[in-house]
């Protein structure tokens, strides 16, 4: 078992755990993506799409290619897991599927923002759009990673003394505060 703080559990059960909660996470961003991705696809079929610029279809075109990666890579997770079922790799699973995940949120901010973009431009037909874009951009990103990194920060910087001792007998670098390492620096899998 793992002695460290909050939780003490096999490699195993902590990437059962691990498994579980990154399931939950690809189950919201996954329909979120899926929603998204269906009103891109039927874009293309209304009378208005005959009206669009160049310009305006190009940008179309690089949201459609944008939604289709951040489905990929949101979706890739599952078919890891299912190629991978009963060989013992649970851990690497879970290394592999947290990067896809990390990688489907970078391709999911730039396909909001490319569809923020289409969008606003057909609705507004001025530099408005642009600001109003990376407005949004800047939020997502707030919301998305420096609020997360912030946080870790502060719980780092913010811990008290007596998790020094604790500490003495774990210095892999364990600060996620579950107890156990963070997917993203597992078990010597990268």
């Amino acid at each position: 078992m793992t002695a460290s703080r909050g939780r003490q559990e096999t490699q195993e059960e902590r990437a059962d755990r691990q498994w579980s909660e990154l399931l939950q996470e690809l189950r919201v961003a996954q329909t979120g993506v899926q929603i998204l991705f269906g009103f891109l696809l039927a874009v293309v079929f209304q009378s208005r799409f005959e009206d669009l610029g160049e310009t305006d279809r190009n940008i179309y075109v690089v949201t459609v290619m944008l939604g289709s990666a951040t489905a990929a890579a949101l979706i890739g997770p599952v078919s890891y897991h299912r190629l991978l079922t009963g060989r013992r790799m649970k851990p690497e699973t879970v290394i592999w599927a947290s990067r896809m995940t990390v990688l489907g949120l970078v391709l999911l901010f730039c396909t909001m923002c490319s569809v923020l973009l289409l969008i606003l431009r057909v609705a507004l037909h001025n530099q408005l759009a642009l600001w109003l874009v990376g407005a949004m951009a800047l939020w997502f990103v707030a919301c998305w990673f420096v609020f997360p990194v912030w946080a870790l920060a502060r719980g780092r910087s913010g811990r008290r003394d007596t998790d020094d001792e604790e500490e003495d007998g774990n210095r892999d670098g364990n600060r996620d505060g579950d107890g156990g390492e963070s997917p993203e620096r597992g078990s010597g899998a990268a």
